[in-house]
């Protein structure tokens, strides 16, 4: 009568918890726990020996392995475990009889292995995935043709798209677009167009997507030229050129003039924005930001100005990445109070710049040997409050002591240690008897004087005498000449002079 009445789940050994879910639970794989996934990482990850005792130590193990433990164990040992010991997991795995891969178990993976860049494990696992006739994800085709491009496999990545259907994965819009995009971005668009001719009826509804990536691919390798038959294609198929489209083809234009034209760099960019209002696209910050940054590398002084002048009167407000730009040619140029003007006027108009903008500016001031406005600039940042302010700190301090000034510089460390930071440079750089002092010292031309000097013979040719004065030579006559000859000497410098 009480075993009658006694509950059923009493009946069963419920101090094996094991026992008790493989009589009620048989249809759903066992529930991972953390322990196995931790031994497992901990086999994977630290384990001793080659790769035959890996696989040794993982017989050993009594665990059961699922879907979910092996994600989790491949996704926690990826960082710190050699990829061949991942590798030889996963080939365990696929021996075990007791253990089922899915298809998102390959998938998985794959793309783990592809973000390890292990071309040796990507080729055995998608060999294998074929062989256990599985599915490949367009997601992971994807992540696999992008890893091979950067790779240099172009032909492979190509081979596994014509061989899609083999991985049960289909050849639609997704894949094309994602062949053409990984193809474009290392600038082989010739085999990106050949693509897109054998797959037309494919692209119908991605058509935008795959002009972007061709005009990017064109870009990529600043070929002006082909580049504007892709605007002109995308026109001639119905399609109007976006935003991006303009600020692709307006920064493959920047980059050519950079080099071959930079006098062209202003107009030539204005024409293109001129007819992007003319589509109803208005140049964006973003736009002029590109121009910007060409003529910041020309150091184009003049022009970085009045582009400046000119985002303003059209309506298109700079931000700080503007005033970074137009600030750092001026600092670069010796500009230094004008800098300091464009970095008071971003302020005064509100922006809020990163740190970029200000470690940046620092350390081309310290190199221009500016230290007074470089502890200016540190002064706006701090009141910025931004943060991060180790790294200038560590840059200030060791310029400030190497220029004398090593009282500014303990007062720049004591600030630092009031606030807790920890320093790279060594509290030694504070001590007047280790650090050496560098004063900056002046270029001082060499004076010429001319003094009669004995008749000498001088071969019958000119000579040239050099060390002179910069941009000037003196030569002696070819044929002898009665009278005084003249050489020229380096005059000698006093005591007192240096």
């Amino acid at each position: 009568m009480k075993s009658l009445l006694r509950p059923k789940w009493q009946n069963v050994g419920i101090l094996n918890p094991r026992h008790f879910l493989s009589c009620h639970y048989s249809t759903f794989p066992p529930t991972p726990t953390s322990s196995d996934v931790e031994k497992l990482c901990d086999v994977v990850s630290h384990g001793i020996g080659s790769l035959d005792d890996l696989e040794a130590s993982l017989n050993e193990l009594k665990v059961s392995c699922c879907s979910s433990i092996i994600t989790q164990v491949l996704d926690s040992s990826k960082r710190e475990a050699p990829t061949r010991r991942l590798l030889r997991f996963f080939l365990w795995l696929e021996k075990q009889l007791d253990v089922k891969l899915e298809d998102k178990d390959y998938n998985h993976a794959i793309r783990v292995f592809a973000e390890k860049k292990d071309f040796v494990a990507l080729d055995m696992l998608i060999s294998n995935l074929g062989k256990e006739n599985r599915a490949m994800e367009s997601s992971t085709f994807s992540t696999v043709a992008e890893t091979l491009v950067k790779l240099g496999r172009v032909d492979e990545a190509l081979g596994i798209f014509k061989n899609l259907d083999k991985l049960m994965c289909p050849q639609d819009s997704t894949t094309v677009t994602s062949i053409v995009a990984a193809l474009c971005s290392k600038g082989h668009v010739k085999r990106a167009e050949g693509v897109v001719y054998h797959h037309k009826d494919k692209i119908s509804n991605v058509k935008l997507f795959i002009y972007r990536n061709l005009l990017h691919g064109w870009s990529v390798q600043e070929n002006v030229k082909e580049s504007r038959r892709i605007i002109k294609d995308m026109k001639g198929a119905g399609i109007t050129p976006d935003l991006f489209c303009y600020n692709t083809f307006l920064k493959c234009l920047c980059k050519k003039n950079l080099k071959s034209n930079p006098s062209g760099l202003v107009p030539e960019a204005l024409n293109v924005m001129i007819e992007m209002r003319t589509y109803g696209i208005a140049p964006t910050t973003i736009s002029y930001n590109i121009l910007l940054s060409c003529l910041g590398r020309t150091r184009r002084v003049k022009e970085s100005l009045q582009i400046l002048n000119t985002m303003k009167k059209t309506g298109c407000s700079p931000d700080w990445t503007s005033y970074y730009l137009v600030a750092r040619v001026l600092y670069l140029t010796g500009r230094f109070g004008k800098g300091k003007q464009m970095v008071d006027q971003m302020i005064e108009e509100g922006l809020i710049p990163e740190r970029k903008f200000y470690n940046d500016l620092i350390g081309i001031l310290c190199g221009a040997e500016r230290v007074n406005y470089a502890l200016e600039l540190f002064e706006l940042m701090k009141k910025s409050s931004l943060g991060g302010y180790e790294t200038v700190y560590d840059l200030l301090i060791p310029k400030l002591c190497r220029g004398g000034e090593f009282e500014k510089g303990r007062e720049l460390w004591d600030e630092a240690t009031a606030m807790g930071m920890s320093l790279e440079c060594s509290s030694e750089v504070l001590n007047p008897l280790i650090t050496k002092v560098f004063m900056p010292t002046r270029k001082v031309e060499k004076e010429v004087s001319i003094v009669e000097s004995p008749n000498r013979k001088t071969g019958g040719k000119m000579k040239p005498i050099v060390n002179v004065k910069k941009g000037k030579k003196l030569f002696f006559p070819k044929k002898k000449k009665k009278g005084k000859k003249f050489m020229v000497h380096k005059k000698k410098k006093s005591k007192a002079s240096t």
